[in-house]
């Protein structure tokens, strides 16, 4: 049988039993159809959490204050105003901080015109940008003279420049918040979602002096909600931790033993983890897909036994008029693969389809990765080879006498 001859008589064979065919086949056009809309959403989810890490900044701390008992009570962090902005010019001077802003959040209503919205005003530092890498879109951050001067001044997220001034540019225009003129002297560029689900751009920066002064005033002079830390470097963090417990109990004259009336979290350690989580759910999701590959490998089998046993008689003639064991095995071999990459084909077509409706229908990330579309690919053509290789070996150790016989 000559070599080209080979894929015609796979291709004959398959057509004589067509809806056979195409019934192995749909076995393996679920399994990659699977495999790449597993691995599509789980990629897309993966995206998502990277991306609000990627927002939050890098090599973050956050200091908070300290838990409050009261009547045996126990409050949460923050419920003791024990951190001050003096507290945050000292973190800055330790050699594995980078960037430092304490932070006095609170929430009001800004109106410009007829427009008005309830958004939380955060007052804090230029550094504060920093920390976050946080660019603008439009103008120019607030300076260190106007922390100094209180002044009002105030940058816009972008959720909220658009409920204000829909697509108009605020900058350089005055809002008013809590009935007071405030400057709006530049527009944050969009975060997006942070890792709870808060829109990062649904905020507003003002000078941390000017919250503390003149918006929502300070019951103790000086103080601050908490404090964000940006470490040199990742490798710098463990120091950079050590060493803010340290200074900030030695501010806080606490003696040897007592508990810290502050606490220090590492951000990126958490968002570390959702990546973590992310990734793995991304690997599950591509390994129970796999299972419908596999099962799908096993009816592709099944079937080319039961072909191996109908076409008997046709191998044992072949082998009478010339034709090689190898040429035998190729062929039911070949008839194996071409099922797997035909459904593999068609899977892939089905699983991008259905990755695109999950995306548009049902408002989920999902990234089909071209990575994704060869592994499946391949994986489909190396289980034609796999579970078709069995098969086609047993076709090709018929004895011709005995085939002709067989009825």
């Amino acid at each position: 049988m000559k070599l080209l001859a080979i894929p015609a008589e796979a291709l004959r064979a398959m057509s004589l039993n067509g809806l056979r065919t195409v019934l192995t086949m749909l076995g393996m056009i679920i399994g990659v159809a699977a495999v790449v809309l597993m691995l599509a959403i789980g990629q897309g989810a993966q995206n998502t959490v990277n991306q609000s890490i990627a927002s939050m900044g890098s090599n973050l701390f956050i200091v908070l204050s300290g838990a409050s008992t009261s009547g045996g009570l126990r409050m949460g962090s923050g419920s003791v105003p024990t951190l001050t902005f003096a507290d945050a010019q000292a973190l800055a001077q330790i050699p594995a901080v980078k960037f430092v802003a304490p932070v006095y959040p609170g929430t009001a209503q800004l109106a410009y015109g007829a427009n008005n919205w309830s958004t939380g005003v955060s007052g804090t530092t230029p550094e504060f940008l920093d920390v976050r890498n946080w660019p603008l879109d439009s103008g120019h951050p607030f300076e260190d003279s106007d922390v100094r001067g209180a002044t009002r001044v105030v940058l816009l997220g972008q959720t909220v420049a658009q409920n204000l001034f829909g697509d108009e540019d605020p900058t350089g225009k005055t809002l008013r918040i809590k009935n007071m003129p405030f400057l709006v002297i530049g527009l944050l560029a969009p975060k997006g979602q942070s890792l709870d689900g808060r829109d990062q751009d649904d905020t507003a920066l003002i000078p941390v002096t000017t919250a503390q002064r003149k918006l929502f005033g300070n019951q103790f002079p000086g103080t601050v909600r908490y404090i964000s830390v940006q470490a040199k470097s990742a490798e710098a963090m463990e120091e950079a931790e050590r060493e803010m417990n340290q200074l900030l109990r030695q501010r806080h004259r606490l003696a040897e033993g007592a508990e810290n009336d502050f606490m220090v979290r590492n951000l990126t350690a958490a968002a570390q983890t959702a990546a973590s989580s992310a990734q793995a759910m991304s690997f599950m999701l591509g390994a129970i897909a796999s299972i419908s590959l596999l099962v799908g490998g096993i009816g592709i089998m099944n079937i080319m036994l039961v072909s191996v046993t109908e076409r008997t008689r046709e191998i044992g003639i072949r082998m009478a008029i010339g034709a090689r064991r190898r040429d035998i095995l190729l062929q039911f071999l070949l008839e194996a693969l071409m099922i797997c990459v035909a459904g593999g084909l068609a899977g892939v077509l089905l699983g991008v389809g259905g990755a695109w409706a999950v995306a548009s229908f049902a408002d989920m990330a999902v990234e089909v990765s071209l990575s994704a579309i060869l592994l499946s690919f391949a994986f489909a053509a190396a289980t034609g080879v796999f579970f078709g290789f069995y098969p086609a070996q047993r076709a090709a150790g018929l004895k011709p006498v005995e085939a002709l016989r067989y009825e």
